[in-house]
């Protein structure tokens, strides 16, 4: 177990119970990190750490509304009371709304923006603080998308939350880097999840119109979350790495 890289360090990640969120933090586990699994669905979040603890890892349940910031400090909270410290924090929850500029409404518009943005500061805000009192560095790492590089259609807001977090992750290397603290984005393109699957159409499309000839899985993302949060990754801050393999080089729309 020792010469497990996240031996001894504990995650956080929000929105885990499927998907990508899921397999950073199976990754994260099976590397000997202690994984503080949240997710808005108490039933997906219990699963999901059940799962990964049959698997041998250490992982604990912490379902809630990830863009509410008192729960939030619950979360920082429950990491350091339980395993004793906060290490990495993952800010992996977000919500899609379909859309374009004349039908997006309020409502729509608060929900993306409150989830993919203010959850995003505020995990990022509580965490970092706990890691500046425990003085030994740390990392937080923001879900962003190829959309926040590439117009499309329809995703008008959740662009510009998804670019908005690159520019976050830019903007913290002033507080956190003399800190010892990274803090990065991942940009996925089209991934092959719970969710796309119910689209018989999403893996022909995207194959066809991908360099690579596939849409990536989640354990691509995951290898290339698991590199930014790693030891292999400290001179690396305020930077987004885009998993897409290579369709924003192509920008070919999935019509």
């Amino acid at each position: 177990m020792p010469s497990l890289p996240f031996h001894k360090q504990t995650v956080l990640i929000t929105g885990a119970g499927v998907g990508i969120g899921f397999a950073i933090a199976q990754a994260l586990a099976q590397q000997g990190a202690s994984v503080v699994l949240n997710d808005f669905d108490e039933t997906l979040a219990q699963q999901a750490a059940e799962r990964i603890r049959e698997e041998g890892g250490i992982c604990e349940a912490c379902p809630g509304d990830a863009s509410d910031v008192r729960f939030i400090e619950h979360m920082v909270e429950k990491a350091a009371s339980q395993f004793g410290s906060v290490d990495i924090a993952i800010a992996n929850a977000g919500v899609t709304v379909f859309g374009d500029v004349f039908t997006t409404t309020p409502d729509a518009f608060e929900k993306i923006v409150n989830l993919n943005l203010r959850g995003s500061f505020f995990l990022a805000q509580a965490a970092a603080r706990h890691m500046r009192q425990q003085g030994r560095g740390g990392s937080v790492l923001f879900m962003s998308s190829v959309v926040g590089h590439q117009a499309h259609p329809g995703l008008p807001v959740y662009s510009m939350t998804k670019a908005g977090l690159e520019m976050l992750a830019k903007q913290l290397v002033i507080d956190l880097s003399p800190l010892g603290i990274t803090v990065n984005a991942i940009a996925p393109g089209a991934t092959r999840t719970e969710r796309t699957l119910d689209d018989p159409n999403y893996v022909p499309i995207w194959s066809r119109i991908t360099p690579m000839g596939r849409p990536a899985t989640v354990e691509d993302i995951a290898n290339a979350a698991l590199f930014l949060v790693s030891p292999a990754s400290r001179h690396i801050t305020g930077q987004s790495l885009i998993v897409d393999g290579g369709w924003t080089s192509v920008g070919i729309p999935p019509v």
